[in-house]
């Protein structure tokens, strides 16, 4: 049986399938570790080719992707078996059912919060992190005025933040059952003209990740205060800031723009799918259900700093004990997926980059999402014509 997997979680995965099996004796696990950044072509080729290996990493945004190739077996029905489905948060299965089925088993989770600055915030009058996004603009503001840098950091090449605000407000990104682009609706641009006052107040420069020379010596030296990261960071934090003091730092989770919090925040992350045309899915079923049980899930956690996705494992000292995973386990419960649709990928990256000319002054924040819309519907003409024809 053949298994890939991406990235970091491709090394753990060898060892893991060791483990399977072990337990599993005559079943032999070929795993074989691919870089994110060439994941996504590698699997295209390999279904062009009737060649996809029999289990999968998935990206989370890629699922919609691969279901209308048909490419992915539905696992609704095998999943249930599992016994384990009320133990997955939510949302985080709600990421994998296209077409109200199961296309894949939630691996692990990547969202957002805010990582801070507990010491300067403190400073400024804020012992806590505020709950909403006007209290959080007011604790900036302060920031800025006691000279210490420029409050937060943004990166203004990242989709994740202006989408995160739309879908708090309310906004459904897309319209018509996906097929045209919904920038314009007015929670979207009361988002959007949010987004832009933190940069036109200089709560946060218009800057991209590139031009922070390095984000972690820049957090730990106090230059900005507050970001909004995933759960790579914590411990990107502690090897690379040894010096900076644990309760110096904090997070938070997402905040919001009513009396809701947390605010609600991505379901990223990956999940495992099982080939349609796979051969040998008795095998493929056994390994998925051996690498999301809960206590693999929280073995990648402490190999990795992947969040699980079930309730489960969140119950183990490692996560219990662990104030900054905490937040992590708040948000958990205030978490949606972006539009399930195969051009998803595309149309984040033109969300990133409309929203960068309008930080840097180069069109009005009502310019850039009627850019935005029309770029949208560009790229989902193919999917208006599939849908209108049947397809």
């Amino acid at each position: 049986m053949e298994f890939w997997a991406f990235g970091g979680e491709g090394q753990i995965a060898r060892e893991l399938a060791v483990e399977f099996e072990q337990e599993n004796p005559g079943v032999r696990v070929r795993v074989q570790q691919i870089p994110w950044s060439a994941a996504h072509e590698k699997l295209l080729t390999a279904y062009a080719g009737d060649n996809l290996p029999d289990v999968f990493q998935l990206g989370n945004t890629w699922i919609a992707e691969f279901t209308a190739l048909r490419a992915l077996e539905d696992m609704t029905a095998g999943f249930e078996a599992f016994g384990r489905s009320g133990d997955f948060f939510p949302a985080t299965l709600d990421a994998a059912v296209i077409d109200g089925k199961l296309r894949a088993v939630p691996w692990y989770v990547d969202t957002r919060l805010l990582f801070y600055r507990r010491d300067l915030l403190a400073q400024v009058g804020y012992p806590e992190p505020p709950r909403s996004w006007d209290g959080w603009v007011e604790a900036l503001r302060r920031l800025r005025e006691s000279g210490r840098g420029a409050a937060a950091f943004l990166p203004v090449n990242e989709w994740q933040v202006p989408a995160i605000l739309a879908l708090q407000r309310g906004a459904g990104l897309l319209k018509d059952d996906g097929r045209y682009g919904d920038f314009l609706h007015p929670d979207c641009k009361a988002a959007f003209e949010f987004y832009l006052r933190l940069f036109r107040e200089n709560l946060a420069p218009a800057a991209s990740a590139g031009q922070i020379a390095n984000f972690y010596l820049e957090f730990g030296r106090g230059a900005f205060a507050v970001s909004v990261t995933g759960p790579w960071s914590p411990g990107e934090f502690r090897r690379r800031l040894p010096g900076l003091p644990p309760r110096a730092w904090g997070t938070a989770p997402m905040p919001s723009f009513d009396d809701s919090y947390p605010g609600l925040s991505l379901a990223g992350g990956a999940s495992l799918a099982i080939a349609a045309g796979s051969r040998r899915k008795d095998a493929a079923w056994k390994l998925v259900e051996f690498l999301t049980a809960p206590q693999q899930q929280l073995r990648l956690y402490r190999l990795t700093g992947d969040l699980p996705p079930g309730k489960t494992a969140w119950n183990d000292p490692a996560l219990t004990e662990d104030g900054k995973a905490q937040a992590f386990r708040r948000q958990m419960e205030r978490l949606t997926a972006p539009p399930k649709i195969p051009e998803w990928e595309r149309i984040a990256s033109r969300i990133a980059a409309c929203a960068e000319k309008a930080v840097r002054g180069e069109q009005t924040a009502t310019a850039a999402l009627e850019t935005l819309n029309r770029e949208v519907d560009e790229i989902l003409e193919k999917r208006r014509w599939l849908l209108e024809h049947g397809r």
